[in-house]
């Protein structure tokens, strides 16, 4: 990648959105483990912004965490679960003033907390600012950008006239670029060093052709869509966890309110692993690495379960290492007009159902987990999947194997061809990978 030259054309000629790929997916890829990427995530975000004296108090009635030190400046990877301990939603939520908070995320996220603000008797305003997508007028609240990498750091100190100030981690930022007033949070999408900077939207065009300029010198890369929703296989995040909303008894009038056009009703399930119990695709936080932000020191819906559970041994969340011979197989298969393939692997991301559950099995073909977001990391030269498994299999190296493709040839979907499932061996790896991929 060093050496290589960026053209004014894909540097100062930006699309309304944000393109597939603007060098190429494995470049990009590139970018954020060897110099520099640029995020626009100013498009695809939901953001509620919550107003009111009851703000915090009734946030703090549904989240797990701590809100003993949050307030304006600060923030909160906050976490919703069922009464019955299951994972709802998780969103990044941030202190924007004195009684305001917005949380920022998955669109599927919002819908609870707008339902409580709207129907507890709180003294809340809500203000709606949905994905680009939702909008009429091509106008959100807030640009947001992102740069990730070895190089970030020292780019940073460019564009903000130096280093990012020191403060505790969640501590939200002031710092101007380009002569714009803007907010930062050491914050990344694949686990490496740099910060997300977001400010008033009308701004953004201004930042953006700062970052641009100062980007040359860094041999910057901007991060298409391709890439962009590859990441989480570094940082080990799964993005779509199932919410456990459809089966408790006391979340009914949340599922009667919520409209037709609501993710949670529209979304497709997937993949392999088949159940007709739907509790069985529900996690709990711990499982999908998120233990560390569930306290005890206050009340909030699902507590009394989690308190009882939290001394379980719990499944763990690893990345699975797909062997690459099976890999190949598949995608020679394509090329064989003899036979049924199996279902084809997207590139650089696989994962083709909003909710994509694999079946795990380990080397006797007994069940032992499941397999949700899968692709290929350039900078791993791996196709590698997150997935949560028993205990006695979460450690790096252990062989398991998973079934690739849906259950008698597929759903009649217009994006399932007909196919014929596969077994594809595995290897388990720490998640997240990063550097310590298990050769």
């Amino acid at each position: 990648r060093k050496g290589s030259v960026i053209g004014d054309s894909v540097l100062r000629q930006p699309p309304p959105h944000v393109l597939p790929e603007f060098t190429s997916w494995r470049d990009e890829q590139r970018a954020w483990r060897e110099g520099v990427a640029f995020y626009d995530q100013s498009f695809h975000m939901t953001t509620t912004f919550l107003r009111g004296a009851d703000a915090v108090k009734m946030l703090s009635g549904l989240a797990v965490n701590s809100f003993d030190t949050f307030g304006p400046g600060r923030t909160r990877h906050m976490v919703m679960c069922s009464p019955d301990g299951k994972l709802m939603h998780d969103g990044i939520l941030v202190g924007t003033g004195e009684n305001e908070v917005a949380l920022v995320g998955r669109q599927a996220g919002h819908n609870y907390v707008r339902y409580h603000a709207r129907n507890g008797g709180w003294d809340i305003e809500v203000e709606e600012d949905e994905i680009f997508s939702h909008h009429s007028d091509a106008h959100r609240a807030y640009w947001r950008y992102q740069l990730e990498g070895p190089d970030a750091p020292a780019m940073i100190e460019e564009l903000t006239g130096g280093p990012l100030p020191e403060a505790p981690k969640l501590h939200v930022l002031d710092v101007t670029i380009a002569g714009k007033p803007a907010k930062a949070l050491r914050h990344t999408m694949a686990g490496g060093a740099g910060a997300e900077f977001w400010g008033p939207w009308e701004d953004g065009p201004a930042v953006k052709e700062a970052i641009f300029a100062a980007g040359e010198k860094y041999e910057m890369r901007r991060v298409g869509s391709m890439a962009y929703f590859t990441n989480a296989l570094e940082l080990g995040w799964i993005p779509r966890p199932m919410p456990a909303i459809y089966s408790h008894a006391d979340l009914r009038p949340f599922r009667e309110w919520l409209p037709e056009t609501a993710d949670e009703v529209k979304w497709a399930l997937g993949g392999s692993y088949n159940s007709p119990n739907i509790e069985d695709y529900y996690v709990t936080p711990w499982e999908i690495g998120y233990g560390n932000v569930v306290k005890f020191n206050k009340d909030y819906v699902g507590k009394e379960a989690l308190e009882a559970t939290k001394d379980d041994d719990h499944r763990k969340k690893v990345t699975l290492v797909w062997d690459p011979a099976d890999v190949a197989k598949v995608v020679e298969s394509y090329l064989s007009p003899d036979e049924l393939p199996p279902l084809y692997i997207q590139w650089p991301r696989a994962t083709y159902s909003t909710w994509q559950f694999d079946q795990v099995l380990d080397q006797q073909d007994n069940p032992v987990g499941m397999s949700t977001y899968c692709g290929c990391i350039w900078n791993e030269r791996a196709f590698l999947s997150l997935a949560i498994v028993d205990p006695s299999m979460a450690e790096p190296g252990t062989r398991v194997k998973l079934i690739w493709g849906e259950p008698d040839g597929g759903a009649k979907s217009i994006g399932l061809e007909p196919h014929r499932q596969v077994e594809i061996n595995a290897t388990v790896a720490r998640a997240p990978i990063g550097e310590q991929f298990y050769r």
